[in-house]
């Protein structure tokens, strides 16, 4: 069989959960089926992080398009190589393809429709165009969770359920399970300026991951003058409508006490994660939530709100809060920090729940759904 694979988004410069999905299901495909061929699309030059592996079965096929890459390159390139199946590992397809093409798409998240303030109003026209045009015109969607499923469900009605298979994300086991290197751990809080014990927060610094309410959490933590020499690292990069998420921190009194240091390499990324006292995941909608299960494997309580999808990614083995509620974030991250008993159970619950994804597991679905 023919496979075709949309890798235009390994060309970015910003790493996101998505661009990860798609790594990761290229690190596995090649290895789990050797008897089909991957026809690999992307625009330019891959990210060096990004780069996916090369298998023998891989064709990577640069095509270079100033605009509309997706309606006129990819689609140009679709009717010449004639693959069986073409894969989109995001919500976007050709309109005007082959009908022998069976199309695949998988959507992540519809955080648009939900939050559509917290997005400028040319992204928001762009996610609506896209996604309708995909979930509509696609013969198959993959959805990341449960959550995502009755999204797609609840918003494009004339959708047939039977359309949409769930299929879960993994993470990067090795990067997060090794043990603590203390020596390590210490040159990296020193690079970053982190003194003392931190509560950590890794992803995207954008409106829709509710950072504003950790900061004001962290407020009620300091001023109750238990925890001098706590502070609070927001590690990520700047996403789209950042700048009133730096404003809240420099309104705060406790602005010297937390940290952004920005995008953190992959080297470093393990070591800080299991350095923290807790890891917080305070997002107002995830798609799915791979930091959820990066936090189980180094060993750190999680508190996560309790919302879309996060419920499905934690299982029993995180403390939820109401995400529009600082008070009680505040309180469950004293929780996760000061009792033991407490933080020692998360943890061995948080191990076993993260023992139910991969990212082989995610890509063996996925081959078994675009073959099928």
């Amino acid at each position: 069989m023919k496979i075709a694979i949309q890798a235009a988004d390994l060309d970015h410069s910003r790493i996101d959960g998505t661009r990860v999905y798609i790594l990761n299901l290229l690190k596995n495909f090649g290895r789990l089926d050797s008897s089909s061929q991957f026809l690999v699309y992307h625009k330019s030059k891959f990210n060096p992080e990004l780069a996916p592996p090369e298998f023998s079965n891989y064709k990577i096929i640069k095509k270079y398009a100033p605009f509309f890459w997706t309606q006129l390159r990819l689609a140009l390139s679709l009717w010449k190589d004639k693959p069986d199946v073409l894969w989109m590992p995001m919500h976007n397809i050709p309109l005007f393809r082959s009908k022998k093409i069976k199309t695949v798409v998988t959507i992540h998240d519809l955080a648009f429709k939900y939050f559509p303030e917290m997005f400028t109003r040319k992204e928001l026209w762009k996610l609506n165009f896209l996604a309708g045009l995909a979930i509509r015109n696609s013969d198959k969607i993959i959805t990341v969770s449960e959550s995502s499923k009755k999204d797609v469900l609840k918003f494009y009605p004339e959708i047939a359920e039977g359309k949409i298979k769930v299929i879960c994300h993994g993470f990067d086991k090795k990067m997060f399970q090794s043990e603590r290197d203390l020596a390590k751990e210490k040159l990296l809080k020193g690079r970053l300026e982190i003194e003392g014990r931190y509560i950590l927060y890794v992803g995207a610094i954008q409106p829709r991951k509710n950072l504003e309410v950790l900061v004001e959490a962290f407020e009620i933590i300091k001023a109750a003058g238990q925890h001098d020499d706590l502070k609070l690292v927001l590690a990520g990069g700047k996403a789209w409508m950042w700048k009133d998420v730096f404003k809240r921190i420099a309104s705060s009194s406790y602005k010297c006490d937390i940290v952004t240091p920005g995008k953190i390499e992959p080297a470093d990324l393990g070591h800080l994660m299991r350095g923290a006292e807790v890891f917080c995941f305070p997002s107002l909608y995830e798609g799915f939530g791979i930091p959820i299960l990066e936090a189980f494997a180094a060993r750190v309580p999680v508190v996560c709100a309790d919302n879309s999808s996060l419920p499905e990614v934690g299982g029993d083995a995180v403390l939820y809060f109401d995400g529009q509620n600082a008070q009680e974030l505040s309180s469950k991250i004293e929780s996760a920090i000061g009792d033991e008993k407490l933080k020692k159970d998360l943890v061995e619950k948080g191990l076993e729940q993260a023992k139910k994804f991969s990212w082989e597991k995610c890509a063996r679905e996925t081959l078994e759904y675009l073959k099928s």
